[in-house]
């Protein structure tokens, strides 16, 4: 993240990436982290697998990092290359 953003800019970012969010990720994420529910709450009350929900949270956070870092969102299967070359180098 851009150390030299200020407090405004990082809500505008932030909220700029939630609207960005397909609706069920964004519904998702809010349930989470502003209702406080559990992934299988939220997993009963959509219909989807806990596991889907995991997912949609994740990808979720992943996008308000981009968001925040303001570099356009790297779809996951050109980061896993990445994710595995640094796992081989430790």
């Amino acid at each position: 993240m851009s150390e030299n953003l200020t407090d405004p800019e990082i809500i505008e970012r932030l909220e700029a990436g939630l609207q960005r969010m397909p609706k069920l990720r964004r519904e998702i994420f809010l349930a989470v982290r502003v209702d406080e529910l559990s992934y299988a709450e939220i997993a009963e009350r959509t219909g989807l697998s806990v596991q889907q929900v995991e997912r949609h949270f994740a990808q979720s956070m992943l996008a308000l990092r981009d968001a925040l870092d303001g570099a356009p969102p790297i779809p996951c299967w050109k980061r896993v290359p990445q994710w595995i070359a640094g796992r081989c180098r430790r």
